[in-house]
């Protein structure tokens, strides 16, 4: 095991940069496809209104499906191994990715997008059970800070990278540009090879399970995890992790639509996503400077009742770009001080011999949240033609009833004044 006391060692800065560039490459190809079938863009109609939606839920499904197995895998394989093979399997995918752009095929660059998210479910377990191995314990907040920081860095890259990427590879109507096909394909190409390069001084990591038996029933896996995380307070630390991707991913899917409600080109629309993107993660170091050395569990309410607050102006004031941009800046930052101590807190209470299986497990619950995010806003916007800023109420209520419900539960850890170390 390579932990240590220090925070900025090769190996965390290999991983955070590591997950620095997965991030991009998942938003960008993310982001061009959800211009190309929003309203307005060059496949719109092709999936239904909405559409989007399906863009998202091919981005969590495989999670569902593999997080277990990927889970056992983190505990019975090197980290660090997994780490270098998902990111060579990476610039593969980006050949697809480039062939689907190139062709004009939608199924195509979809296809891609599945497969990042095959290899991202697999890279997930393992990045966030390798943090434990790189840092000291003392230094979790801080070290999930950081990573979350650089995440939303990679998410405002990637997203704010789509919008521009995306009118160069389809122009407006009546623009002098030539359509540059083969711009999104290189950009991921590109992207993914960086992703490598700076993977491979993560130091060896040795297996924390070698002799585990893998169980290939993935439902069996989730089973076992969930009732063996019930007897603590981990399945309500994950539930509570979860229900933010569920709130996120509606989040992320309604601004798509800005482009049209706001009647903005689909570079300003990007700029939207990084703000939230550049907010969540001002809010997530935020939250790991204020723990300090330690877990800052009380930060969770505090998260919840920002984010409420902000989701609910979102869907209640008038469309104006400088107003939306304010307002999503504030739910990022509030976004951050929830997220953080949950990820601190489930590293901590996971034991070092299951963190693999119990994280690919809470992946799991994050992606199936995520997915019902995705479902809540096809159903919002195809079925019951609710305009999408007005989608951002539903954020607000879920963000009130849900996480107050798991918040209360989890009254005794935010309460714990060991966490804290007083």
């Amino acid at each position: 095991m390579a932990e240590t006391s220090r925070l900025f060692t090769k190996g965390f800065l290999s991983l955070t940069i590591a997950q620095f560039f997965g991030a991009v490459n998942d938003n960008l190809l993310k982001g061009v496809l959800s211009f190309a079938v929003a309203s307005g863009g060059l496949w719109s109609g092709q999936l239904g209104a909405g559409g989007q939606g399906y863009v998202g839920l091919c981005l969590t499904i495989p999670f569902i499906l593999l997080s277990g197995f990927a889970g056992q895998l983190a505990d019975r394989t090197s980290k660090r191994r997994i780490t270098v093979l998902v990111k060579i399997a990476e610039v593969f995918i980006a050949l697809i990715g480039f062939a689907g752009f190139l062709m004009g095929n939608l199924w195509l660059t979809l296809a891609a997008l599945l497969i990042l998210a095959i290899q991202s479910s697999f890279f997930g377990p393992a990045k966030y059970g390798m943090i434990p191995e790189l840092v000291g314990k003392e230094q979790l907040s801080q070290a999930n800070g950081s990573i979350n920081m650089f995440t939303n860095l990679a998410v405002i890259a990637g997203t704010l990278a789509a919008g521009p990427v995306y009118s160069f590879y389809a122009p407006e109507p009546g623009s002098s540009l030539s359509p540059m096909l083969w711009l999104p394909g290189v950009a991921m190409l590109l992207t993914a090879i960086l992703g490598l390069i700076v993977a491979l001084p993560i130091p060896k990591l040795e297996a924390m399970d070698p002799e585990l038996k893998i169980n290939w029933n993935p439902f069996s896996v989730y089973y076992h995890a969930v009732r063996d995380m019930a007897g603590s307070h981990l399945l309500l630390v994950a539930s509570a992790w979860a229900f933010f991707y569920m709130i996120g991913m509606l989040a992320i899917l309604i601004l798509p639509d800005y482009r049209d409600l706001l009647q903005v080109t689909p570079t300003k629309a990007s700029i939207l996503l990084g703000i939230l993107g550049i907010s969540i993660g001002i809010g997530s170091v935020s939250a790991g400077l204020i723990s300090g050395k330690h877990i800052e569990p009380r930060l969770i309410p505090v998260g919840a009742v920002g984010m409420t607050l902000f989701f609910a102006l979102l869907g209640l004031t008038p469309l104006n770009f400088t107003l939306v941009a304010i307002l999503l800046a504030g739910a990022g930052i509030f976004a951050g001080f929830y997220i953080v101590p949950l990820q601190a807190l489930l590293q901590h209470l996971s034991p070092d011999d299951e963190r693999g299986r119990f994280l690919g497990t809470a992946n799991a619950l994050s992606f199936i949240a995520s997915s019902l995010g995705s479902l809540i806003f096809l159903a919002a916007r195809s079925h019951f033609q609710l305009a999408s800023n007005h989608v951002f109420l539903i954020c607000a209520a879920l963000a009130l009833v849900g996480s107050g419900f798991l918040i209360w539960r989890l009254r005794p850890l935010i309460t714990d004044p060991a966490l804290r170390g007083n």
